[in-house]
């Protein structure tokens, strides 16, 4: 990594936090102003927007022929979301997890997910696949659009019986000059993700990386430093909902319209190889599985699982560098991931029951 590569690195870091700052205060802002709720937003403008790092990644990966790296971006990047992104933002406060998500969100989440593991079963995903999952985004999104209006129209039923006219034309300049804001923010957080990802890039390369592990690691790392700095930022702010509503849209994008998409455009469609049928895509599924319970008993994702999924994510990356190396410790590391990190999400789900019911006792008594 050369002097000139080292200093578009530390720009890029800069940008993505001033990006963020700014992405952040435009969605929270327009949201209230537009009586859009934070959550919808994060769904939607923020999710998608962070997204495009690894759209813009995964589409030039799979047309230049290295469809490798596009599929290990989007299952790198879903696992980072989850493990290392809710990790840090519950580790800064615990996070307060919107009942929309639980029933809805995730779900959709936990189904898209299944749904790519048996597309990817036969070892390829094929241009019907791609329009598939294209055409579910597509149903999805026309779900969210009715939510929102359902309670734009909400709002504007009430602003008539206050007789506040004039607050409603400044809420409308104002919700251009915060789409302005959070148009501001998303380009730096696209320009400081791309410095950042390239100088990453070149440092795994001349570790002799090969393309998979690149791209479920640094490449799906680098291109969700947007939702990393943005879903940190909402923590800290307060904006909560936008905070776990970013991770799950952004999962979700992830799956059908960036995969999609790739799949769409790849000449020959995705090849999966063995390997991440055997543990990467099953990894990411499994993630998108635990966050339902976790979600649902108690609403809420508190330090202590920050600081769990943060473990989780360490260990997975740590696995993945002794497999690209073919390590003498990667057998009996294997076997011990496996026999105490299975029984620690087990004991997690279990904690969180046994609160969540405990909770509840004085209620139903």
């Amino acid at each position: 990594m050369d002097f000139t590569t080292l200093v578009l690195f530390l720009l890029g870091l800069v940008l993505l936090v001033i990006g963020a700052e700014a992405l952040v205060k435009g969605a929270s802002r327009m949201a209230v102003l537009a009586g859009v709720s934070p959550l919808v937003i994060g769904l939607t403008v923020v999710s998608f927007g962070t997204s495009a790092p690894e759209l813009a990644v995964s589409v030039s990966a799979a047309y230049n022929g290295t469809a490798d790296i596009a599929l290990g971006n989007v299952v790198g990047s879903n696992i980072c979301n989850v493990l290392l992104i809710l990790g840090l933002s519950a580790v800064i406060v615990p996070l307060v997890v919107h009942r929309q998500l639980v029933r809805l969100d995730v779900p959709v989440m936990i189904v898209s997910s299944g749904v790519m593991w048996l597309m990817c079963l036969d070892g390829m995903v094929s241009r019907l696949d791609g329009v598939l999952l294209f055409g579910a985004l597509i149903v999805y999104l026309i779900f969210l659009i009715r939510v929102s209006r359902r309670e734009q129209r909400a709002c504007a039923e009430v602003a008539p019986l206050d007789g506040i006219e004039a607050t409603c034309d400044r809420s409308r300049r104002a919700i251009v000059l915060n789409l302005l804001l959070i148009a501001l923010g998303l380009a730096m957080l696209l320009l400081g993700s791309h410095w950042l990802v390239a100088g990453a890039v070149q440092l795994a390369t001349a570790m002799g990386l090969s393309e998979l592990v690149i791209g479920l690691t640094v490449v799906a790392v680098g291109t969700s430093l947007p939702e990393i700095a943005t879903s940190v930022m909402a923590a800290i702010r307060g904006q909560r909902d936008i905070a776990v509503g970013n991770v799950v849209g952004s999962n979700i994008f992830n799956i059908l319209c960036i995969l999609g998409i790739t799949g769409i455009v790849a000449p020959d469609g995705i090849a999966v190889p063995a390997s991440a049928l055997v543990l990467d895509i099953p990894f990411m599924t499994a993630v998108a599985f635990a966050c339902l319970p976790i979600f649902f008993v108690g609403h809420r994702i508190d330090r202590w699982e920050g600081v769990l999924f943060l473990i989780y994510y360490a260990a997975y990356t740590i696995y993945l560098f002794l497999m690209a190396n073919q390590h003498d410790a990667l057998s009996t590391y294997g076997t011990v991931l496996f026999l105490g990190l299975t029984p620690l999400v087990a004991l997690t789900l279990l904690i969180r029951v046994v609160r969540h019911l405990r909770r509840h006792e004085p209620a139903q008594a």
